[in-house]
């Protein structure tokens, strides 16, 4: 299966196309916080994820690959964020968060004005600085 590639599709159209309201404010909320955060511009990767910077990945047939350091993607379940919450770090920020869920690199938020947007924030910014060590 080829790795998701970035593309020059447009992040401001394929977030202004979600469906769902608050899933299209809470992604545009979170992208132009990760901007912020990370002073890069968003890039679209592959139809559906949006992502910042850069960070090798090894894939477990030990093959490395290019991928972003952090990124987001609106879900239909949930908004789910990528490169916040790798190999259970982070847990003392996660453990303030607000009401989300993990799974193998991602963090999934249903609601963006359920969470702490302080601890997000530190969250984002200290995920992209473990990336550009």
């Amino acid at each position: 299966m080829p790795m998701t590639q970035p593309t020059d599709a447009s992040v401001d159209e394929f977030l202004a196309a979600v469906s769902d309201e608050r899933r299209r404010t809470d992604s545009q909320a979170v992208c132009a916080l990760m901007g912020e955060v990370t002073g890069e511009q968003p890039r679209m990767w592959g139809p559906s994820m949006v992502g910042f910077g850069h960070a090798p990945y090894t894939t477990a047939d030990g093959k490395s690959h290019d991928w972003f350091a952090i990124g987001l993607a609106p879900r239909k379940a949930a908004l789910t964020l990528y490169g916040l919450t790798f190999y259970g770090s982070n847990t003392d920020l996660l453990d303030h968060l607000g009401p989300h869920t993990t799974g193998k690199g991602c963090l999934y938020i249903k609601r963006l004005d359920a969470v702490d947007h302080d601890v997000l924030r530190a969250l984002i910014t200290r995920s992209w600085e473990a990336a550009h060590h």
